[in-house]
């Protein structure tokens, strides 16, 4: 057998025999070395990625929920990011505007306002974090790219980051 076949075989070995079952590895800065653990994230978007999540019977969807975001359970997800819906094909599908049309506001559509709130009610201390995939053509004047009207774009971002406090009373930390 060739010497490093062996050791591969013998490192490999080793490493499985380690106990590992029942083991809390903690994650600290205490040394300042490095950069500061911000914690482990999930993503809803590109269209419709956790969209059948809503539809889940209990007590499944909420089991599922549970192992997404309760602390020290499951995934315990740290950070939450989701999709600004903008009425177009992202990825998987769609998610719908809250603001089809520049005077039209309405920030029950879709199902991430549905999403944060349930990781919310799990995990209080969850970061949120939206981005948008795609904006709806008036953004664009309609052109397509939006970001030659950075007032229309900051403004369509910046509502959609006030209605979820004003309705779902949810804070947005980070907006990309």
């Amino acid at each position: 057998m060739d010497h490093r076949v062996f050791w591969v075989f013998v490192s490999a070995a080793c490493l499985l025999s380690l106990p590992l079952a029942g083991q809390t590895y903690p994650l600290t800065d205490e040394g300042g070395l490095g950069r500061v653990f911000d914690g482990i994230g999930g993503l809803s978007g590109g269209g419709a990625t956790s969209r059948l999540l809503v539809n889940y019977v209990e007590p499944y969807r909420s089991q599922i929920l549970d192992y997404l975001f309760k602390p020290n359970f499951g995934a315990s997800l740290h950070i939450l990011k989701v999709e600004i819906g903008g009425d177009a094909q992202t990825t998987d599908g769609t998610e719908p505007s809250h603001m089809h049309y520049e005077n039209d506001e309405n920030y029950f559509r879709g199902y991430e306002w549905w999403l944060m709130k349930e990781a919310k009610k799990r995990n209080p201390n969850i970061t949120l974090i939206a981005l948008p995939w795609a904006f709806p053509g008036w953004v664009g004047r309609g052109k397509n790219w939006p970001y030659d009207f950075p007032d229309v774009t900051a403004a369509y971002v910046v509502n959609w980051i006030l209605g979820a406090k004003k309705f779902h009373n949810l804070d947005i930390q980070y907006i990309g």
